[in-house]
Parts: structure tokens; C-alpha cells; sequence
């Protein structure tokens, strides 16, 4: 099904808002995936920083990934018999992007205020201890992808178990949204492949554990209910 104005998030109307490029999803994901990764290999090399351009192709690979489940989420949210008021909260809030926002802001103040004073700084981990500027820009760039998609998962999670409460199903639709839940329970347990490179950052650690057991427990509730709810 077509996404209808004002029934997609915020990445998928920058892809379809892009003039004269008509791109299909897997093309969209594969350019992504492709640009980030030629920029981290690229500036890794350049520079000579491995244990950053190792841990950046994890990065790269989890918000590509990201995409395809963002793109299986809302293809399966906005199927016709689903509650429109689901739907547009889900989409036209835009409450995703506020979530996200507010992670990447965390994010950058751990990075650069709280973590400087440890004994061993992730900034100075990964680029030394004059970390290259377009390096640098290239780790914000990618940890705002990352961000978004966990402000993305956040929404995903809460606005089904929401729906999951407020409404009653028939079996048809019960299936759909069950197929939903499924799979933001896989976009947070995406996020894993990450926890080995923060095992030096107690704080980040606990906080990506903590998105990802939250969006299990939220999105499992909201598959017990919908169990619950079906007539």
C-alpha cells in the first residue's frame, strides 16, 4: 500500500521528496548503506583510525537495517484496517523526531562533557587525542541516524501499546498490527550489535541495554494484548 500524505515518518518523506529521483526502498537503503560506508573506510583509512572504522561500519549496518525495519513497520501500521487515529498518531505527530532529538542531545553532552572527565574518553578512543574534523563529523552524522531510529523504536513501541489498549480487533487486523509489534521488537533488538563497542562506557552501555529491554517489554505487552483484544 502507497503511503498517503501525512502517514509516513520523517524518512520517508525525505526520500520521496527528493526532485526528479524516484528510488525504491532497497535502492534508498543500499545508497545509504553504501555512502556512509565508503565515508568510514574512507576516513579510516585516510587517518589511520581502525578501531573507529570498525566500530563505525556497526554503526552504518545497524541504521541500514533500521531502515528496512522502519519501512516494514509502517508498511505494515497504515494497511486500510487499521485505526486511522493509530495511524496518525503514529505518523503525523511527528513525536519520533522529538524523541530523537532529545537522544542525540544526551548523546553529544555525554560525549563531550560528562565523558571527557573519565579515564578513558570514547571521543579519544576511537580518533586520539586530536580527533580529526571531518572524522569527528562523520561519527555525529551517523550517531544522529542511530538516534533517530531509536526515537523511532520509542514511538513504534509506546503507539502500539496505546492502540493495543484503546481498541478491539477483528482477527484480520489483529494479525496486521501483531505483524508491527514483531517487528519493532526486531528494530530494538537491532540495537544489540552495539553493546560490545560501549563496554568501556558504563553509562552509554546501560542506556542502549535499557532502549532495547523497554521496547521488549512495551512491544510484548502490546502483543499479549492484542491476543487479548481480538474478537
Amino acid at each position: 500500500m502507497e503511503p498517503d500524505h501525512g502517514e509516513t515518518w520523517a524518512y520517508e518523506s525525505i526520500i520521496g521528496a527528493l526532485p526528479g529521483i524516484d528510488l525504491s526502498p532497497g535502492g534508498a537503503i543500499a545508497i545509504q548503506l553504501a555512502v556512509f560506508e565508503v565515508a568510514v573506510l574512507g576516513l579510516g583509512w585516510y587517518y589511520d583510525l581502525r578501531t573507529a572504522a570498525v566500530a563505525g561500519t556497526a554503526a552504518v549496518v545497524v541504521a541500514a537495517l533500521g531502515s528496512a525495519e522502519m519501512l516494514r513497520i509502517s508498511a505494515a501500521a497504515r494497511q486500510p484496517e487499521t485505526p486511522e487515529p493509530y495511524r496518525r498518531l503514529l505518523f503525523g505527530s511527528s513525536i519520533e523526531v522529538v524523541l530523537s532529538v532529545l537522544a542525540f542531545v544526551a548523546l553529544v553532552t555525554h560525549l563531550f562533557v560528562f565523558d571527557l572527565g573519565s579515564p578513558e574518553p570514547l571521543v579519544d578512543t576511537l580518533f586520539g587525542s586530536e580527533p580529526p574534523t571531518l572524522a569527528v563529523y562523520l561519527m555525529l552524522l551517523i550517531l544522529w541516524d542511530l538516534c533517530y531510529r531509536i526515537g523511532t523504536g520509542w514511538w513504534a513501541s509506546i503507539v502500539g501499546l496505546w492502540r493495543s489498549i484503546r481498541y478491539r480487533f477483528d482477527a484480520r487486523t489483529a494479525a496486521v498490527l501483531r505483524r508491527a509489534d514483531r517487528e519493532a521488537v526486531v528494530f530494538g533488538l537491532l540495537q544489540l550489535p552495539l553493546l560490545p563497542f560501549l563496554t568501556g562506557q558504563p553509562v552509554l552501555f546501560a542506556a542502549l541495554a535499557a532502549h532495547v529491554a523497554a521496547v521488549l517489554v512495551v512491544s510484548g505487552s502490546s502483543l499479549v494484548l492484542l491476543r487479548r483484544r481480538e474478537y
